[in-house]
């Protein structure tokens, strides 16, 4: 029997988490968050039926599509510890042969053709292949091996965690984002920096001249390191005044909230 060349996937439905950003969705969800979203399956495909009994089960696996991803590479840069590549199927990036994803999360309800459930690591419209209980009987190996992966999660827990401190300035303007625009992305940026503030390709950190930037989607946290404290200095936007106006650019993320920080923040004040 000849295998076959190519295969065919359908999405069952699609994720909705209100995460439009890659930056706002962690490596691994968070257990302890009391985050709540939606899988909502695809009507006329008889998958209500194909839900009976899900109910039951604390959690399950969704397999999914790195829809995002066109690419893959045979080894991967890992967002933890050194800056060292592994072999690709050594790690859960997402730059795979085939982008297939899976996850773990927490099952709240079912109710018709939508599944309640909690904490995930995905964006808003991941497609969603398939889904299975998870059977923590045959699912779970505790005393497994972690090959690489252990010896970073022993470097990360005797390493010491970083303390942040944020400047009037820079409290300010995280202040002003949220409460006139709903735009909160702090807690997730400064998690990464408590655990190590230093230039990384995968955490987006750069640093300029003697001061570090952490790229957040759309917006720019600049930061000095000293000892073991994060001192953050100031917000700032990830685009030109120019770029902001430039025709077929009205779709950037969070773009009028950036021509209006640029207007009110303009010299270093919030009004």
């Amino acid at each position: 029997m000849k295998n076959p060349e190519t295969l065919t996937l359908e999405p069952i439905g699609y994720v909705h988490s209100g995460k439009t950003l890659k930056f706002e969705a962690p490596h691994q969800p968070n257990s302890s968050s009391s985050e709540v979203n939606t899988v909502v399956l695809l009507p006329g495909k008889q998958f209500e039926i194909a839900l009976e009994d899900l109910a039951g089960f604390e959690r399950i696996w969704l397999v999914w599509w790195f829809d995002k991803n066109k690419t893959w590479r045979p080894r991967a840069m890992p967002p933890r510890g050194p800056a060292k590549r592994r072999g690709v199927f050594a790690t859960r990036s997402p730059h795979r042969p085939n982008p297939i994803g899976l996850t773990c999360v927490r099952l709240i309800s079912v109710d018709g053709l939508t599944l309640t459930v909690g904490p995930l690591d995905l964006m808003d419209g991941t497609p969603i292949l398939d889904i299975k209980p998870y059977i923590s009987t045959v699912d779970a190996f505790s005393d497994s091996g972690l090959g690489w992966v252990g010896e970073i999660e022993e470097l990360i827990a005797s390493s010491p965690r970083y303390e942040i401190v944020v400047s009037t300035l820079a409290a300010r303007q995280l202040g002003w984002l949220e409460s006139n625009w709903n735009i909160s992305f702090a807690e997730t940026a400064f998690e990464k920096l408590r655990i190590d503030p230093m230039p990384h390709r995968t955490r987006r950190i750069l640093q300029i001249e003697d001061r570090y930037r952490i790229a957040c989607g759309p917006w720019r946290v600049y930061y000095r390191v000293d000892g073991l404290q994060v001192v953050v200095e100031e917000i700032q936007k990830g685009y030109s005044d120019e770029s902001l106006m430039l025709p077929g650019h009205e779709k950037i993320i969070d773009r009028e909230a950036q021509i209006e920080f640029a207007k009110t923040l303009f010299s270093g004040t919030v009004s």
